[in-house]
């Protein structure tokens, strides 16, 4: 005695949608910290463009379709260009997170740099004091 094809059909739907609600998990493996030589000193109108430029990467690129982000800062004091990019098999909220770890990343491997990039295994970010295309 088999089990019915209907319960047989069920049990594999139920297993495919447990399989895809699993959440994944941003590899944030560092591959990469890259710095600009150039520096910029506290008070600096930069350190205000640069804060503006990366706190969007972060909160933008996820909302954005194939998680690919350009910006500029608004400041015209002095420029901030930044772009962002995650895995496209991330979530939204994974995409978020990897992000975020790229920022910390990127902060601590180059304090006070006009430009620097971070790039971890899932995501990117990268900032400069002129404007680029990755």
């Amino acid at each position: 005695m088999g089990i019915p094809s209907e319960i047989a059909a069920v049990g594999v739907v139920l297993l495919w949608l447990w399989s895809v609600a699993v959440d994944s998990v941003p590899n944030t493996n560092i591959t990469a910290i890259l710095c600009n030589v150039g520096a910029y000193s506290s008070g600096d109108p930069f350190a205000v463009s640069l804060s503006y430029v990366v706190g969007e990467l972060e909160t933008e690129t996820p909302t954005r379709k194939n998680y690919d982000y350009y910006n500029i800062s608004p400041y015209p004091n002095a420029f901030a260009y930044g772009h962002a990019a995650c895995n496209i098999n991330l979530t939204a909220t994974d995409c978020k997170t990897c992000l975020g770890v790229a920022k910390t990343s990127v902060f601590n491997g180059c304090p006070k740099r006009v430009g620097a990039r971070s790039v971890l295994h899932d995501c990117t970010i990268r900032y400069e004091q002129y404007p680029f295309d990755d």
